[in-house]
């Protein structure tokens, strides 16, 4: 702390860093507050939701890199859960971001990131609920 807050959302990329290739300015996207690496033992086992390279550096609100992208008055601020939705603007790793259709409505679908899918994980994983 201090941090900006925030793990659900959606928008629209305003710019990308030089290296970005999965998603370009004017897409829509979802913030992933799980990310994966796609390389790590957790990421190769199927077991994504505990990917360790993400873990690493995000529970310490920072990019993937190691460093902040946010400040205040020249002192830092950190990231929330690689995604800092509390913001107008935020700075988020490209493997923290999925595309959607540019039509989804942006108030509806911003509840995809965590509310939509931890509830039906809970349904079906935990509660092991079944029809009828």
């Amino acid at each position: 702390f201090p941090a900006v807050l925030g793990h659900e959302g959606a928008g629209v990329v305003v710019s990308v860093g030089a290296e970005v290739t999965s998603v370009k300015p004017g897409d829509h996207v979802i913030p992933l507050y799980t990310a994966e690496c796609g390389e790590c033992k957790f990421c190769r086992s199927g077991k994504t939701n505990l990917c360790s390279a993400v873990r690493e550096t995000q529970g310490k609100g920072l990019m993937p890199d190691g460093t902040t992208r946010f400040s205040y008055n020249g002192e830092p601020l950190y990231h929330y859960m690689g995604t800092s939705t509390f913001s107008e603007y935020t700075v988020v790793n490209e493997i923290n971001l999925a595309k959607i259709d540019e039509n989804a409505p942006l108030d509806k679908v911003a509840l995809l990131g965590c509310g939509v899918t931890t509830g039906i994980g809970a349904v079906h994983n935990t509660a092991k609920v079944e029809e009828g």
